[in-house]
């Protein structure tokens, strides 16, 4: 019951509901019972002891008692279900919020697919568990501790001999659980991979298309979905070998119970209404432990989903300490001393050492290789992973100190795979700010150089994006990122190689405007194009993580170094056109 001690949270608020419906199915449990005790008086006091009058009486106690079970079902049904349902509401809510907040550390492993498959089918399984399971569990020790008290009352010895093979049920019934329970945790497995192939066929359609792969991504589906097959055949093959079992162990209880019973009638030793009674109340105890397989089933797949929904519910993160600065505007001076960073336990630094100032106004260009660590600095800076060593100060204060809230708020990113959300353009420009004025919003558009293509759409700021953006152009998409930043009036704006999918000339016009809303900021520009960055204050050169060069433009062009390696390979082509042409 670990698992679900962890989950305590999300259930135990609503124990209330629980227990009126516990409540409600204590006395249908009681009213269950009733019915071989009336079945044994209409035989033994009415039939055999001929006391007809009595009949009349007994059928309207008997309806009486039948309408009061169905009262009490409904009951136990409806609130049973109503605790499960609100129980999964907070926890989905819970698992959501906690995915909103988990850092990029997290995702950086994390599938899609598996995900999806959290939220939904192991959530679902818990709360079919929570409505259903947890309370026929109850309903089993009921029964049965009732059933055994009024079976003691008939006979005594007859009693202990039909349940002399329950502990034959119980090891069964042990080892069914034992088993059956890695095999569901298997299941939702191969589930996730499952959602994982078919989310990332439907997100990389147009690359399966353009390279002919349709066969292979059929292929790699009917691999993942045999694994599930087979995940689950397994599974079947568990309830088909321990049910059979279960079933045999309740019938010879049966035998045993008709064998002696029936001994103990013919030495007047008991009523045949108390056997009848006898044999129902059996019967009503049997089917609850074999139905037990079925139970143990269900809470087998309850505890796997729940120790899934753990490791996201659980994950260490980022957070807020417990006094944290909350403040509405930062200055944006910023202060790297000696950071250093490492994506996983066992890999090579992406950052070493890394130090250097950006105070408010200035402009910082970031230049180097793939996989140098320019990315990495407004990664750190934001928060969304954390420095194995060093410091980052903004406005003189540990970023550690400000809320994450403050932090990200003040500052604007524009990375260089836009994302837009399926909703209106006016509410992608405005997502990280979402009081704007239409005027607000307006303008950051044009600063971003995208006013004029919206007002071509059919509903201008009004117009309903697709999927991820779908029916932009890869250069209108990073325009409206870029006004999104923009509305957001940071005190720091990060540009992430914000300009690589529009043209030079769209570039220079964006390049232009941005001037004025650098003013009073502090600005990274993260760039493969020196075009992009040689405006800079100053210019950070990375390689294998550490910063080689720094300096102005024409600074690190003196230099002859690396930087100038790269800005000699980018014009080299526009010197061939713009040189005369040789005549031999």
């Amino acid at each position: 019951m670990e698992t679900f001690k962890r989950l305590k949270m999300f259930y135990w608020p609503y124990r209330k509901v629980f227990m009126w419906s516990l409540l409600a199915m204590l006395l249908m449990t009681a009213i269950t019972v009733v019915y071989p005790i009336i079945l044994q008086i209409t035989i033994d006091e009415i039939v055999l002891g001929r006391q007809y009058q009595l009949a009349a009486w007994i059928s309207l106690g008997f309806i009486a008692v039948m309408a009061l079970k169905g009262t009490a079902t409904f009951f136990h049904q409806y609130l049973g279900d109503m605790f499960g349902i609100k129980s999964v509401y907070r926890l989905r809510n819970g698992l959501y919020e906690k995915l909103q907040r988990l850092s990029f550390s997290y995702y950086d492993n994390a599938k899609t697919g598996d995900l999806m498959s959290r939220l939904t089918a192991d959530v679902e399984g818990l709360r079919f568990f929570l409505s259903y399971g947890l309370a026929e569990l109850i309903r089993f020790g009921l029964l049965v501790a009732i059933s055994l008290s009024v079976m003691f009352y008939y006979s005594v010895p007859l009693t202990l001999v039909t349940i002399a093979v329950l502990p034959f049920l119980a090891v069964a019934v042990y080892q069914f659980d034992k088993r059956v329970h890695p095999a569901f945790r298997g299941i939702r497995k191969s589930f996730a991979k499952l959602n994982t192939k078919v989310q990332e066929n439907i997100s990389g359609i147009n690359t399966v298309k353009s390279l002919s792969r349709e066969d292979f991504q059929i292929s790699t589906f009917n691999k993942a979905n045999a694994e599930y097959r087979a995940q689950y055949l397994q599974t079947s093959s568990i309830w088909s070998a321990y049910f059979p079992l279960m079933e045999f162990i309740g019938n010879i209880c049966i035998v045993a119970l008709l064998s002696y019973g029936g001994y103990l009638v013919m030495q007047n030793q008991l009523n045949p209404g108390e056997l009848v009674a006898f044999f129902s109340l059996v019967n009503y105890m049997m089917w609850p432990i074999m139905n037990l397989g079925f139970v143990i089933n269900m809470f087998s797949q309850a505890k796997a989903s729940g120790e899934r929904l753990l490791e996201i519910l659980e994950k260490e993160d980022i957070t807020d300490h417990a006094h944290a600065l909350h403040k509405q505007k930062l200055t944006g001076n910023v202060h790297f001393k000696n950071v250093s960073l490492a994506y996983g336990k066992e890999q090579t630094n992406a950052l070493c050492n890394v130090s250097f100032e950006a105070n408010s106004g200035k402009i910082i260009g970031l230049l180097g290789p793939t996989g140098s660590g320019k990315s990495s600095v407004t990664q750190l800076l934001t928060r969304f992973y954390s420095p194995v060593g060093g410091m980052i100060t903004i406005d003189h204060k540990p970023i550690t100190d400000y809320s994450l809230k403050t932090l990200r708020s003040n500052i604007g990113v524009v990375l260089q795979e836009s994302f837009l959300f399926s909703s209106t353009i006016r509410s992608n420009i405005s997502y990280g700010r979402p009081d704007a004025s239409m005027d607000d919003i307006i303008e950051a558009a044009k600063r971003a150089q995208a006013h004029d293509f919206i007002m071509e759409l059919p509903d201008g700021y009004d117009t309903m994006l697709g999927e991820r953006g779908m029916g932009l152009s890869g250069g209108q998409k990073q325009r409206i990122a870029i006004a999104r930043a923009i509305c957001l009036n940071p005190s720091i704006l990060i540009l992430d190689d914000a300009t690589s999918a529009v043209d030079m000339q769209t570039e220079h016009s964006i390049q232009l405007a941005l001037k004025e809303v650098m003013k009073n900021r502090t600005t990274f520009i993260i760039a493969h194009r020196i075009s992009s960055l040689k405006h800079a204050d100053e210019i950070l050169v990375f390689d294998k993580g550490c910063i080689c060069e720094r300096g102005t433009h024409q600074e690190l062009l003196e230099k002859g170094g690396y930087y100038k390696k790269i800005y000699d390979l980018q014009y080299r082509d526009v010197k061939l056109i713009n040189e005369p042409h040789q005549v031999g």
